[in-house]
């Protein structure tokens, strides 16, 4: 199975943006990133920061990686092992009925929630997809104005759900608050 290269380009861009942007957080947040990992409680604790830091550079790694053509498949394939690692940690103390967790998905906070969970399914499925083999099809002129304006969508798109599930997210504390 092949993907067109025009997509397989926008998905790998716009995973390479959200990888380092999840490394940024990562590194400025540094013990609070420690912090909400702990809370996960799937690690040792003297696991933790060991694990906070590998998880950073191998984001880091990732997003530099997803933009080189010949390390996109590996990268895309590692993008989605991730992805799938981090849904699975949701689901694991969501499972638990561990709501309350801080998912340390960026800056602002957002507590667990099946939304999270699918989102990161989303995710891996256009990870899965960008690291299929592309087409042999060179992109014409018109396919790189349509990649952009389809990578701007994706990225407003993406701060647009952020913003919606952090509003949940605080809205349900509030109810919380207010029982």
């Amino acid at each position: 199975m092949m993907v067109d290269p025009v997509l397989q380009q926008i998905l790998a861009l716009a995973l390479a943006l959200l990888f380092l942007h999840a490394a940024w957080h990562k590194w400025r947040g540094g013990l609070r990133f420690e912090a909400q990992l702990a809370e996960y409680r799937l690690l040792p604790e003297a696991l933790v920061p060991a694990a906070a830091r590998v998880l950073m550079v191998l984001e880091f790694a990732v997003a530099l990686a997803l933009v080189v053509p010949f390390l996109r498949q590996p990268a895309a394939a590692v993008a989605a092992l991730l992805l799938l690692g981090y849904a699975l940690a949701m689901a694991i103390n969501l499972l638990r009925g561990r709501h309350h967790i801080d998912c340390g998905c960026g800056d602002t906070p957002q507590l667990l929630s099946p939304w999270l969970v699918v989102r990161n399914l989303a995710l891996v499925a256009g990870a899965f997809v960008s690291a299929l083999p592309a087409s042999p099809r060179a992109p014409a002129t018109m396919d790189l104005l349509l990649g952009m304006l389809a990578l701007s969508a994706l990225i407003l798109t993406w701060l647009m759900l952020e913003q919606l599930l952090a509003n949940a997210s605080l809205l349900r504390e509030w109810r919380q608050s207010r029982d």
